[in-house]
């Protein structure tokens, strides 16, 4: 019976020991991933506003029909669409309005 009762002990012992080593480890995982799901979602922020930054700055260097092509639009609608842009950029005084473009 004595050898029965030491090894429960033991049994009992490995248990414990092994609740007290999974708790810690499981929360530093938990940790862990969350550190990693906030670092891919800052990396896709920074991705994104790259490349809104790289498109604000193609269409700041367009002239009206460059904005207009950047639509994807036909060339009667891109007619359309120089003629309205230049309309409003007159009318706004944002400048003289180009004829070439």
């Amino acid at each position: 019976m004595i050898g029965l009762f030491d090894a429960i002990k033991v049994g009992g012992g490995a248990i414990l020991g092994a609740s007290l080593i999974a708790g810690p480890v499981y929360l530093y995982g938990k940790s862990a991933g969350k550190s990693e799901a906030a670092v891919a979602a800052l990396e896709t922020s920074v991705k994104a506003l790259r490349e809104r930054s790289a498109t604000d700055d193609e269409i700041s260097r367009s002239d009206l029909a460059g904005l207009c092509r950047h639509l994807g639009l036909s060339d009667e609608d891109q007619r359309e669409c120089v003629r309205r842009l230049a309309e409003a950029q007159h009318e706004a005084g944002d400048g003289p309005v180009r004829h070439d473009e």
